[in-house]
């Protein structure tokens, strides 16, 4: 995962440029996106144990939420692999629900029908 802990820091490094640029104090950027200092100093530091909502409130109050809608919004790998129309996995159909009236029909059966009982064993005889 080392190529995601490089993405994340770059992350965290460019939302921390963003707040410097707006020349705003981390404790301000921390408040306005409902979090502690230290919170917002691992989120700028790329740490992959944040939420990812910390990083979604960063940016939301950086002004920069649109970019979050930039995600994973080009597909291509996902688009080919439509396109080439591999076969997925298929749920099995669902069962026709029976009629109300059979439902009743076999409902009484059922109140009516005797108890099934299992043979029991044989007694075995004491020995005297």
């Amino acid at each position: 995962m080392p190529a995601v802990r490089r993405l994340l820091a770059e992350l965290g490094e460019n939302l921390r440029l963003a707040r410097l640029r707006r020349r705003l104090p981390m404790e301000l950027v921390a408040e306005r996106a409902g979090m502690s200092r230290a919170t917002l100093r691992a989120v700028e530091r790329g740490e992959p144990t944040v939420t990812l909502g910390s990083y979604a409130n960063v940016l939301h109050a950086l002004g920069l939420h649109g970019d979050l809608a930039l995600l994973a919004r080009d597909d291509l790998l996902g688009r080919k692999l439509q396109d080439a129309g591999l076969p997925t996995r298929r749920r099995a159909p669902k069962l026709p629900k029976p009629s109300k009236a059979e439902a009743e029909s076999e409902a009484r059966s059922e109140l009516t029908a005797s108890p099934k009982r299992e043979p029991r064993a044989p007694r075995r005889e004491r020995a005297p």
